[in-house]
């Protein structure tokens, strides 16, 4: 007899493979055209991006669409930074650097607004859209409201970052060296969360469980596994994966916290969504795919300081508007069947 939720993972198991490689390839070509300090600047600014589209696809895949990433963002890294400010920055407590403690609060609460997400989808079956924007909202604007309490402004105090972790010998190898060897351990947490993401995703049973809660919930239940239960765990996975995006981006980039306008996440929660969707739901395609927003994110940048006679506004969409070209040219992706869909144990 045919495993449904083994059926269900194979027959889908083709279909990220040629997006997540053609995210690779356009991901590592534009890091290796590209000079070392940008390809440093590069890997900074993908963190928030690749970690909070992992977190989302854990979620989408397992039939829940979390929209609210961009939200889990923002109050994730307004917290880590308010929390090594009231901690005392620069200092330790119970022996631990107040920085990694803000990095560990960052990550609480947004696990903890992911749970009132999952509890208003999965327990009330709101619809996930509405339910999404709703988090991202409150987040936008609570996040500057408590640091107008805290700080006095809608931008926080800088605290100190995450300085570089540097490897001896090789640290010195070319290319690579200076890129993983000698880099801030929020690049490490990237890293080493996406292959955890895809292992998990891949490699476990929890996995299959999560694509097989997405694709046939029914198939399922009927294998004796609670649907439900797997689909709060992957959002509060996706509340993980967010909340060290979001707080290792505030720590090792930042080290402050800009509340006005969209905030000083500035849409990366959304950019995360199209990474993941660009790279069909394959967690290493999206950290490879994740690059390529990020290294635009850096070249405009890198064109605002360097004084080009091209208007502020403009160059600031770059970023954005490569989403919708990249979308257009990699075409529709596929949701899972049961994405956005409320499901009951034992219903018809």
């Amino acid at each position: 007899m045919r495993n449904p939720v083994g059926g269900t993972r194979d027959r889908l198991a083709r279909r990220p493979i040629e997006s997540a490689v053609g995210a690779a390839i356009v991901g590592l070509a534009f890091l290796w055209v590209t000079p070392v300090s940008w390809q440093a600047a590069t890997l900074r600014l993908a963190v928030p991006i690749a970690l909070a589209a992992i977190g989302g696809i854990f979620a989408e895949k397992s039939g829940v669409i979390n929209i609210g990433i961009e939200g889990l963002l923002i109050v994730s890294a307004f917290s880590s930074i308010a929390a090594v400010h009231w901690l005392g920055d620069g200092g330790a407590t119970v022996g631990l650097p107040n920085l990694w403690w803000g990095l560990l609060i960052g990550v609480v609460v947004s696990v903890l607004f992911a749970l009132l997400f999952a509890i208003v989808c999965i327990e009330f079956e709101a619809d996930q859209i509405i339910a999404g924007l709703a988090v991202w909202l409150i987040s936008l604007g609570l996040a500057p409201f408590a640091s107008q309490i805290v700080f006095g402004s809608t931008n926080t105090t800088n605290v100190t970052r995450f300085g570089k972790v540097t490897v001896p010998v090789l640290s010195e190898v070319p290319l690579v060296g200076p890129l993983l060897f000698d880099t801030p351990p929020q690049v490490y947490l990237m890293l080493v969360g996406s292959v955890a993401g895809w292992y998990l995703l891949s490699r476990t049973n929890f996995g299959r469980w999560v694509v097989a809660s997405g694709e046939n919930p029914k198939a399922l239940d009927t294998a004796g596994v609670d649907v439900r239960k797997v689909r709060y765990a992957a959002v509060l996975l996706s509340g993980v994966f967010a909340g060290l995006g979001g707080a290792g981006f505030a720590l090792g980039h930042l080290g402050t916290f800009a509340g006005g306008g969209d905030t000083a996440i500035g849409g990366r929660g959304f950019i995360a969504i199209a990474t993941y969707l660009l790279a069909n739901y394959h967690p290493i395609g999206a950290l490879l795919g994740s690059f390529l927003f990020a290294g635009l994110n850096s070249a405009q940048t890198m064109l605002q300081s360097a004084g080009y006679a091209i208007p502020t506004e403009l160059i600031r969409t770059i970023p954005h508007m490569t989403v919708i070209v990249v979308l257009v040219f990699v075409g529709r992706t596929r949701l899972p069947d049961a994405a956005g869909d409320h499901y009951e144990s034992g219903e018809d």
